[in-house]
């Protein structure tokens, strides 16, 4: 008598890390996303150009770095641009790579991860 042999279960396969390690992946990537609302601590800094020509750089990296908690620091922030809004010509938001990175990575990894 032949021995019933029972059906296998397809082999699954290993789920594959995200790699968006690579710099000009982000860069793309945040290219794409509509930025109306950044973290304080995912901004490396802002370029403030005034009306006469004048350009302010505020190193917000720098800043955390010596010890200026992120809350006030983005709500003094806030406040001057707004306080100074009649003679701002533009602001340049310039976004830390790895802040971002760091922190989508470990949620990309867990949504991925049974895939």
């Amino acid at each position: 008598m032949a021995q019933e042999q029972k059906p296998q279960k397809p082999k699954r396969v290993k789920s594959k890390k995200l790699n968006v390690n690579v710099k000009k992946q982000w860069e793309s990537i945040l290219k794409e996303v509509e930025k109306y609302d950044v973290p304080i601590g995912m901004l490396e800094s802002l370029i403030v150009s005034l009306k006469d020509g004048t350009q302010v750089r505020l190193d917000i990296k720098e800043m955390l770095a010596e010890g200026a908690d992120p809350d006030e620091l983005q709500m003094h922030i806030e406040d001057r641009l707004e306080a100074l809004d009649d003679i701002i010509d533009d602001v340049d938001f310039y976004i830390s790579l790895d802040e971002v990175r760091k922190a989508v990575q470990p949620a990309t990894d867990n949504l991925l991860k049974n895939l």
